[in-house]
């Protein structure tokens, strides 16, 4: 992808929820929600200050992180569906052992 966001954005894909619910459960795609967790793609220089300083951005590309269920912009870009959302809808960053525990 030859996408860069600009200011204080960052291009966030979806992470996929499980298709099964925690009893077993077979989720169809129909009543399945969006998730709201997902891998920073590309992230832009960061925002300025009132004096035009540079606030660099906290997070950095292959964070995994939560947002909000309507924060950002959905875009196609080659293909892929991503968000391009701004840095203070980001709710936070799952750690490494977090994110494992969740994709296994």
């Amino acid at each position: 992808m030859k996408f860069r966001p600009l200011h204080d954005r960052v291009v966030v894909e979806r992470i996929d929820a499980e298709a099964k619910s925690a009893g077993g459960i077979i989720i169809p795609d129909t009543v399945k929600e969006k998730p709201s967790q997902g891998e920073i793609i590309a992230v832009g220089p960061g925002g300025r200050d009132e004096a035009g300083k540079l606030i660099p951005i906290d997070l950095k590309k292959g964070d995994r992180v939560l947002f909000g269920k309507w924060s950002g912009t959905e875009v196609k870009l080659d293909g892929t569906d991503y968000l391009i959302m701004k840095e203070s809808d980001i709710m936070g960053v799952l750690d490494d052992a977090v994110a494992k525990k969740k994709a296994a």
